[in-house]
């Protein structure tokens, strides 16, 4: 196997140029180490802010691309940590670098057969668009290493709605990929995962922000991805760590939440301390108010096995039990509610009249 990297060590781990021809380019920050391993794949907490939309929620538009990723043993024993950023000058996503054939996943599971378990958590949901072939790489690489397993995490998912041109393409691309359940699994991030993710990949920051409460924007947005990725491939998410809210208020909160504050806008003039500012109205909470959650960290979590038979259905044991919702109700979260038309009753009334004209024509030819 003839590498496409190159790979270099570092003060804190290795720095990879995931296609040996790589140079410097202006257009490019990130040129061209755009794979870094160990403690070297640690952003600042501001870039991670601003690229996965954490604490307070998703920022539009988001042209970059970064994956954090763990790969483990069949025990769950970590066996390399390491992030992979898009690059902007050649339009590459992190996802097609990883799994290109001969590329770094491709070498180093080659090289180390331990490795059963990758953990992606990515600001994105991966694409399949003619320029990136993101899922179908995934898709060959694992058909490539039937024994290793696919745990993709996400902020936010790319390009499926309806105004994006390739949005049914990659809809079906995650239903091509989410069908090899229980070997691939696509979840939002949430709750102890957000936690995990500020232990293990983000530099500069203290105790007390790493176990900083999940904020009310923020919760919204994984809640509504658990929905959409449940409505685009068919399978609940295999991992969910939000609390549902009472039932007798939840669609109000959760519609008055989104109306307020849009998902696909930018959240203007926001720092990265909260701020006591004065009461927000009941009908419109406030996106930096704390929302309860369950804690589970995910590194405590039991090592997912594969049988014999990687195809063969079983039964796993969610965190909670997601509410149930219908697909058309959580596209109805961002919309205020259609008013009942007033024509009915116009109509109604104009039947009725035409009804009374027809009897009184009726009368005057049965009196001739």
């Amino acid at each position: 196997m003839e590498p496409l990297y190159e790979e270099h060590l570092a003060n804190r781990g290795t720095i990879v140029k995931p296609y040996y021809w790589l140079s410097f380019s202006l257009d490019c920050s990130n040129c061209p180490y755009h794979i870094r391993t160990g403690e070297e794949a640690r952003v600042p907490y501001p870039e991670f802010y601003q690229i996965f939309g954490f604490p307070y929620g998703p920022t539009y538009p988001q042209p970059k691309h970064l994956t954090f990723y763990e790969l483990k043993t069949s025990s769950g024993s970590l066996v390399q940590k390491g992030h992979a950023s898009s690059c902007t000058g050649n339009n590459t996503h992190p996802e097609s670098m990883l799994f290109e054939a001969n590329g770094y996943f491709d070498s180093t599971i080659y090289s180390n057969d331990g490795i059963r378990h990758i953990l992606l958590y990515s600001n994105n949901s991966p694409c399949n668009e003619a320029e990136h072939c993101c899922i179908s790489k995934m898709y060959n690489f694992l058909i490539m290493y039937p024994d290793v397993t696919l745990s993709i995490y996400f902020s936010q998912l790319y390009h499926t709605e309806a105004e994006f041109p390739a949005s049914a393409w990659n809809r079906e691309a995650l239903r091509s990929l989410a069908s090899l359940w229980p070997k691939v699994t696509l979840s939002p991030i949430s709750g102890g995962i957000w936690h995990s993710l500020l232990n293990n990949f983000v530099s500069g920051v203290s105790g007390t922000t790493v176990f900083q409460p999940i904020l009310t924007g923020r919760a919204l947005a994984d809640r509504y991805n658990a929905y959409e990725i449940n409505a685009i491939t068919g399978v609940k998410p295999y991992f969910i760590d939000v609390l549902p809210q009472t039932k007798e208020n939840q669609n109000i909160r959760a519609h008055a939440a989104l109306e307020s504050y849009p998902l696909n806008n930018v959240f203007p003039g926001q720092s990265f301390q909260v701020t006591s500012g004065q009461p927000q109205p009941n009908l419109i909470p406030d996106l930096r108010v704390p929302v309860i959650f369950v804690l589970v960290p995910f590194r405590d979590l039991p090592p997912i096995h594969i049988d014999r038979n990687p195809y063969k259905p079983r039964n796993v044991v969610r965190h909670l039990n997601m509410p149930q919702m219908s697909f058309q109700e959580t596209k109805d979260l961002r919309r205020p509610p259609t008013a009942m038309p007033v024509e009915r009753v116009e109509i109604r009334e104009q039947f009725a009249s035409n009804k009374e004209a027809d009897e009184k024509k009726k009368k005057k030819k049965g009196k001739k």
